[in-house]
């Protein structure tokens, strides 16, 4: 499938964007993306190359959190023959393929400390070495670098180069999700669907029904404009009638009527909500003037008795209800000396005497 290398929005965060990748495609220095996953950051990298001076020549495309660490060295900047296990030939690596073009690193923020410090080194000098050669090489190559990771915060904690930071800053383009990109969801919506309409080889485009544009509209879009053209399409695919403006949107494909719930162990028949004694909400203590401590304590106790009563303390049930495992039900309970009936127990009871708790 050939890549979409479309630029649709009209939103001004977005726009602003697009125009700061156009100012500085002219100029040789690095260039760093940063935006959640579907904003389109390749797209900005391939907007910087295609604008350079540099356009008839290599872009070439590497993700940083595809290969594993072993591995991220060689393909950056080759191996000689012999240099390692498996080496039986030289290999030029991205840096000498790219060699006066450009070079675009996805998930930067994956690289290991040592690949980092030879990346400042090709960046800073031009030069790189094949892994097992003795000679370096001399690359004249543009790095456009991309990451949805905190990258300031990583150089913080050391986990990435603060002078690698440096020299890749020259310009950051933050890209805007698309939750940020106001009016933007209808525009992208229509054009992808209409794409796909043309592939289906509909006679005409029918559009979406005003409360599927609002459902559209209305989600938080986690994968963002990737996220969007997922969902548009498989409305529109499967959409049964062409002429009818589509009405049903999925944003999940996973969600299935029939998939099996594990049962973690067999339990008594539900208690009808009705049947059960209603018990007013735990109220704050009594005690004027009671520290924050105090406070809490009186609180929780007040949720545990509410949550026994209601379950008629099953303890197994209440601790479903109020989303805690049993053993930390039975803690809890200690904590606050509940025996059934949500009293305080004023002794230990005796094995013979001890009241017998539903749920053990």
């Amino acid at each position: 499938m050939e890549r979409d290398v479309q630029f649709i929005g009209q939103s001004t965060a977005f726009l602003d964007a697009v125009e700061r990748a156009s100012r500085a495609a002219a100029v040789r220095r690095p260039v760093l993306v940063i935006g959640e996953r579907g904003t389109g950051k390749e797209l900005i990298a391939q907007r910087l190359h295609h604008l350079s001076p540099r356009w008839g020549e290599p872009l070439i495309t590497m993700n940083c959190a595809a290969l594993p660490e072993t591995l991220i060295e060689a393909e950056l900047f080759g191996h000689e023959a012999g240099a390692f296990t498996g080496a039986v030939r030289a290999r030029a690596g991205r840096f000498e393929e790219a060699d006066r073009g450009t070079l675009f690193l996805d998930e930067l923020g994956t690289l290991s400390m040592a690949a980092q410090e030879r990346l400042l080194r090709a960046i800073e000098y031009g030069e790189i070495a094949r892994i097992g050669a003795s000679r370096p090489v001399q690359v004249d190559v543009r790095v456009v670098a991309a990451t949805n990771a905190d990258l300031p915060r990583m150089a913080e904690q050391g986990t990435f180069r603060a002078d690698l930071l440096d020299r890749l800053s020259f310009e950051v383009i933050n890209l805007p999700p698309l939750r940020a990109r106001e009016g933007d969801v209808y525009e992208l919506a229509d054009y992808y669907g209409r794409r796909m309409a043309s592939e289906l080889e509909w006679d005409t485009w029918p559009g979406f029904s005003p409360q599927a544009m609002a459902v559209l509209e209305a989600h938080d879009w986690p994968g963002n404009v990737r996220e969007l053209r997922n969902v548009t399409e498989r409305a529109v695919y499967r959409w049964a009638n062409e002429h009818a403006p589509i009405a049903e949107i999925v944003f999940d494909p996973f969600e299935n009527p029939w998939m099996p719930t594990a049962a973690a162990e067999p339990s008594p028949a539900p208690i009808p909500v009705a049947a059960v004694p209603a018990r007013p909400a735990p109220a704050a203590p009594v005690e004027a003037g009671a520290g924050l401590r105090a406070s809490v304590e009186a609180y929780e106790r007040g949720l545990l008795v509410e949550a026994l009563d209601r379950h008629r303390w099953n303890q197994r049930r209440a601790a479903s209800a109020m989303g805690l495992s049993y053993d930390q039900l039975r803690h809890c309970m200690k904590k606050h000396r509940l025996s059934e009936g949500g009293q305080a127990p004023s002794a230990p009871p005796s094995a013979q005497s001890r009241p017998r708790n539903l749920g053990e």
